[in-house]
């Protein structure tokens, strides 16, 4: 069986921000790169549910066919998240790049992505339920509704029955509940960090990862964007902030006076 796995190479702040002369994001300057915690344990869960021949993780005999593929959107530096899903195992990586990726909004990534997937025709598709530095979570279910497919977010276990085309999928509800699914597939699945335990890549998978061909897609034409960041700024601290002390029905007043203020 075949899974691909989209993965973002996510930014990472210092302990000194800056914003660029635009205002509309941190000065790169200002910034680390690193592969997306959540996408780390979705490349772990495609490899383990791979390596069991397309049955349940906890099942053995791995299937001759089986791959996983990661995908990402992103300039050359994202090579470097690619290269260590490739490390970890994965079989091929591709890189689709556009102008303006790094500040893309969710629908525009999922776009971009949608068009690969496609081609790669899977059983399965896993992205992490959110990225690090944007905190959508988003790209996903949009991934999925541009496909066609079915899609369970937080998902915090799953066995895979490749021959009868379906998952069995827990995920995560509110309040700690768990909400036990039955999938068709193909359908994306959003992965939850604790679903596993990531593997650490050795020094010669790491070497060899370096060696291997990434595929590098241009799309078509530019995916329009959702939408555009206008502004980016650190808000003052304490400004604004009145701590509420009372009975709840003057708390409740208070709040709602303070909200008519604001829309007034």
């Amino acid at each position: 069986m075949k899974a691909v796995v989209c993965v973002k190479q996510v930014a990472v702040l210092g302990d000194e921000v800056e914003f660029r002369d635009d205002e509309r994001d941190v000065d790169p300057d200002y910034l680390e790169r690193a592969l997306n915690e959540w996408d780390v344990v979705a490349v772990e869960e495609a490899l383990r549910i791979t390596e069991a021949g397309g049955g349940d993780a906890g099942a053995t005999g791995a299937d001759e066919e089986s791959e996983v593929v990661v995908v990402t959107v992103g300039d050359q530096e994202a090579d470097e998240a690619l290269r260590r899903c490739l490390a970890m195992g994965a079989h091929r990586a591709i890189r689709v790049t556009a102008d303006g990726v790094e500040t893309a909004d969710p629908l525009t990534v999922a776009r971009l992505l949608a068009a690969v997937v496609a081609r790669e025709d899977p059983g399965l598709v896993l992205c992490g339920v959110q990225s690090s530095d944007a905190v959508q979570a988003a790209t996903g279910v949009m991934l999925a509704g541009l496909l066609g497919m079915a899609c369970v977010a937080v998902v915090t276990k799953v066995s895979y029955e490749q021959a009868a085309g379906r998952a069995t999928v827990h995920r995560e509800l509110e309040g700690g509940l768990i909400d036990v699914v039955e999938v068709e597939t193909p359908a994306v699945l959003t992965i939850q960090t604790g679903i596993n335990e990531p593997r650490y890549a050795t020094l010669r998978a790491i070497k060899q990862a370096r060696l291997k061909e990434i595929e590098v897609v241009e799309p078509d034409s530019p995916a329009p964007g959702a939408y555009r960041v206008r502004r980016m700024f650190a808000p003052e601290k304490g400004a604004g902030a009145e701590m509420l002390a009372d009975s709840a029905a003057t708390v409740a007043a208070r709040i709602a006076e303070i909200v008519r203020a604001r829309l007034s």
